[in-house]
């Protein structure tokens, strides 16, 4: 398919494909931009990696299905400050990658601007490809929970 830093990425190289894709994704992240905090997962990270200079593309978004084939939603919180500080839930279907370390993941939820209701299915929260947001939340996962990865186009949203 294609490499990145000498890795294939191609998602059948281990036991765990779900953990050798994201683990392309960091790695062809990386290879755009430092990391802090045919639609296929392999044509995103294609895309991102792409010779094209100044493309702008810095990730690759995706949904994580559990092992009994249902969305993973992850829910963080953050911290409101309307008057006297609040705690708000945020979730999402939508992750970006930015730290994978022997299959324990840091995941970064992703939101579409102005966001503000909670959806129950990962078709509900699609929106604008250009109104993809970071939310600056991230949770940690065990990549071996999960049997399956969609990844979204390529975007930016750094």
């Amino acid at each position: 398919m294609g490499r990145t830093k000498n890795k294939e990425v191609s998602p059948a190289r281990d036991n765990n494909c779900v953990c050798d894709v994201v683990e392309a994704i960091a790695d062809a992240q990386d290879d755009v931009l430092d990391q802090h905090c045919d639609i296929s997962c392999a044509r995103s990270i294609q895309n991102l990696v792409s010779p094209v200079a100044g493309n702008g593309l810095d990730t690759v978004p995706f949904i994580l299905f559990d092992k009994k084939g249902k969305p993973f939603k992850g829910v963080g919180v953050e911290v409101q400050q309307n008057g006297s500080p609040t705690f708000e839930c945020v979730e999402s279907f939508i992750f970006r990658v930015n730290k994978v370390d022997d299959c324990c993941a840091v995941l970064e939820l992703l939101i579409f601007d102005d966001e503000t209701d909670p959806c129950h299915d990962p078709c509900q929260q699609l929106g604008k490809v250009e109104d993809l947001e970071r939310t600056g939340i991230c949770i940690t996962v065990d990549l071996n929970c999960f049997c399956a990865i969609t990844c979204l186009p390529a975007v930016s949203v750094l």
